[in-house]
């Protein structure tokens, strides 16, 4: 193998490093937007059952038995 030779294998493996490293970018930047995106629904959904709670013990039991009984 020729120092040529030699040459243009180190630029093809730095080529297929390059894109390898851009792909795995990509991957990384897509799964960070869906971790945000999953996290804000999961803080939505936790608001969202402590207002139900908090609603629901305001207006007493639910099995609780009219007055009249």
């Amino acid at each position: 193998m020729t120092s040529e030779d030699r040459l243009v294998d180190i630029e093809i493996r730095i080529a297929r490093q390059e894109d390898m490293i851009d792909t795995l970018n990509k991957t990384v930047y897509q799964q960070q937007k869906k971790i945000d995106e999953l996290e804000g629904l999961c803080t939505a959904l936790a608001r969202h059952i402590r207002e139900v709670r908090e609603a629901a013990t305001e207006r007493g039991p639910a099995n609780e038995k009219p007055p009249h009984y």
